[in-house]
């Protein structure tokens, strides 16, 4: 008789929605909107068969109260114990980087995107920038091509320390959902994080104080050569977003959260 509580890391059919709205290829397009379908169904059927939802953020809950459930749903954001994440401001000019999984799609959409329409950009007017590429199942295609001032390999052994080596994070995401794990362990070590609005979603933030935002390539080229010219900046931004997290991520605030919404349920 315990009560269940669904912790749901995202909402899929969110994602299916946006990645049917970029997709060029007529056979898929219409494929992508039926999955987004059947998937909102199916999410708004769970939600009747729990007694309670801990949304990671306030957009899903509202996604989620779309449905028109009855059942209770709080807004838990992913959180952190802070000690295990400490601010690193590594020597020497400004290494941009992108770490995640890339048998995500939307992952593998945003690398390929920032490839072939950011960094030719940023290479030539930076001869000397350099991009990091990083993360489970990369592409042998992109292992093998040689583009002018990157390194890419696939899975790392510790992401804290390749996160730590590096200054700026990149998160050119179009069509994810729920909250970015990643973003928020960037931030909490004091990385300066240039993010698409969708890639920053659910994460509380002032833009150009707390992270930077590039909704399409001139933005990305601008916000990647602002940081470029001026490190200073870059840094300073990465240590609001540090002070950001410990704020309004640390575990500590979030459990309490958590345990007053379970108590909550208990005594129904």
């Amino acid at each position: 008789n315990a009560p269940i509580v669904l912790r749901s890391h995202n909402l899929e059919h969110v994602i299916q929605e946006r990645i049917a709205q970029g997709e060029r290829n007529l056979l898929k397009k219409p494929y992508r909107k039926f999955l987004a379908r059947q998937l909102k169904q199916f999410e708004a059927e769970v939600l009747q068969r729990v007694d309670g939802v801990a949304a990671i953020t306030a957009s899903d809950a509202a996604h989620m109260q779309e449905h028109g459930t009855k059942t209770p749903i709080v807004t838990i954001p992913f959180g952190i114990w802070p000690e295990d994440y400490p601010v690193t401001q590594p020597p020497g000019p400004p290494v941009l980087f992108h770490l995640g999984s890339m048998d995500w799609m939307p992952n593998e959409e945003g690398v390929r995107w920032l490839l072939r329409t950011v960094w030719p950009r940023v290479i030539q007017k930076h001869p000397e920038a350099r991009l990091h590429l990083a993360g489970n199942r990369m592409p042998k295609d992109l292992i093998r091509q040689r583009l002018a001032g990157t390194t890419v390999r696939g899975r790392v052994p510790d992401a804290n320390e390749y996160i730590a080596s590096r200054h700026v994070m990149l998160v050119p995401l179009f069509s994810a959902g729920g909250m970015r794990v990643k973003i928020i362990e960037g931030m909490a070590m004091g990385k300066c994080v240039i993010s698409t609005s969708i890639g920053a979603e659910g994460i509380e933030h002032v833009a150009g104080r707390h992270l930077l935002i590039a909704d399409n390539a001139n933005a990305f080229v601008q916000q990647i050569d602002k940081v470029l010219a001026d490190p200073d900046t870059a840094e300073q931004i990465g240590l609001n977003a540090a002070k950001l997290v410990r704020s309004k991520y640390a575990n500590p605030a979030i459990i309490g959260d958590l345990v007053a919404f379970y108590t909550k349920l208990l005594r129904k």
